[in-house]
C-alpha cells in the first residue's frame, strides 16, 4: 500500500497516526522516505480489516537483506 492510500482511507495524516497509536510526525517521516515501514503496513492491514493490503513486493525479503549484509563464506 502507498501512504496516500492509507491517508485517504483514514481521511488525513493525523487520523492515520491515531489509528496506529503513533505521532503524525512519524507518518510525515514515512512520506519523506516514500514508504510505510513493513511492520506498520501489516498493522494497517489488520486495523483496516483488510481494506488496505500489504504488497510484499514493496519490501526486500529479510533473507535477501541478510545475504547482502553478511559476507558469504
Amino acid at each position: 500500500m502507498k501512504i496516500a492510500q492509507a491517508e485517504a482511507h483514514f481521511g488525513n495524516r493525523r487520523k492515520l497516526a491515531e489509528a496506529l497509536g503513533i505521532t503524525s510526525q512519524a507518518v510525515s517521516q514515512w512520506a519523506k522516505r516514500g514508504q510505510i515501514p513493513e511492520g506498520m503496513a501489516y498493522k494497517l492491514e489488520v486495523v483496516t480489516n483488510g481494506a488496505l493490503k500489504v504488497n510484499p513486493t514493496d519490501y526486500i525479503p529479510v533473507a535477501q537483506m541478510v545475504a547482502e549484509i553478511v559476507p558469504q563464506q
